[in-house]
């Protein structure tokens, strides 16, 4: 019975609501609300006919719900002189973004898998300029980069737009790579090394399996902002090449006469369509490549 005694919790019983939880219930609450209010309104706008949106009752269920707005968007809105709708918009993106996803996160873990592992001379150094340019806004490098790539012959094309996103990933990929590889065991680097793997054998056997958290980490940056991107898609790009979110901009600046909201919101959430996808399928995996990046820097 004394022993019964000694592990009973003394005491009051906590408050299952107090002040404290309550405010940040709250807090939460709002801050949901913000971000959520936008999304209905525009969802709900995109499935109304322009009859009811007319009525301005902007939160109201539409009454008639059609899809009509979302095919017109899709296949048949003026995004200038043409009337192509966004497709041709996302086409262009889903071009742009491919490769320059790989080709940023190829660099980015090779790079911070030698700068974690191997001494590389003035490794310190490289990874010190890579941290001060990821900081450095980018709309200073633009006009030196168009000089330089109208003078190579790769201004407004899509390996000139792949090289400017992968050119603009690489800080952030590198750090986030040397991050994870200097988190991970000196003696597994060490093992591989006393039998016989070199360089790329390491890499390519031994430490990108183990990075799978980082890479989810990785592809849902880069897709979300080179998706997102609109400055550098617009000037790099080329006329022919315009990604979605350009065209975006064209279908909502371009309308004459009456304003298709209806057309203007499903144009919208068809862009957004990938970034809510990439995030959705894969939100668990960033919380924990994130958390695993973070153990030793």
């Amino acid at each position: 019975m004394s022993a019964l005694a000694v592990t009973q919790p003394a005491g009051m019983r906590p408050r299952r609501l107090t002040p404290a939880r309550i405010g940040v219930y709250a807090f939460l609450t709002v801050t949901a609300l913000f971000f959520l209010t936008p999304l209905y309104v525009m969802l709900v706008t995109s499935l109304k006919p322009m009859e009811e949106i007319r009525l301005g009752a902007i939160l109201a269920l539409p009454r008639a719900p059609t899809l009509e707005p979302w095919i017109k968007a899709w296949s048949a809105a003026c995004t200038g002189l043409r009337c192509d709708g966004i497709s041709v918009g996302f086409a262009n993106s889903v071009k742009i973004l491919l490769p320059s996803v790989a080709a940023s996160i190829a660099v980015g873990s090779l790079t911070g898998y030698a700068l974690s592992f191997w001494r590389v001379c003035g490794a310190g150094l490289l990874f010190g300029a890579l941290m001060i340019v990821a900081f450095v806004p980018y709309q200073i490098f633009i006009y030196p980069l168009v000089r330089v790539f109208a003078f190579a012959g790769i201004n407004n094309s899509i390996l000139g737009i792949v090289l400017i996103h992968t050119i603009f990933g690489l800080p952030t990929m590198t750090l986030l790579f040397r991050n994870y590889f200097a988190s991970l065991p000196q003696e597994l680097f060490k093992a591989a090394r006393v039998d016989g793997a070199g360089f790329f054998r390491i890499f390519w056997s031994v430490m990108l399996p183990m990075a799978t958290p980082m890479l989810i980490v990785a592809v849902i940056l880069q897709v979300t902002g080179i998706w997102n991107d609109f400055i550098l898609g617009l000037i790099f790009a080329g006329r022919e090449n315009l990604p979605m979110t350009v065209q975006l901009n064209n279908i909502v600046n371009s309308t004459q006469g009456e304003r298709a909201y209806n057309v203007d919101m499903a144009a919208t959430l068809l862009t957004a369509l990938v970034p809510l996808a990439v995030y959705f399928a894969s939100g668990r995996w960033f919380v924990r490549g994130i958390a695993a990046g973070a153990v030793k820097g």
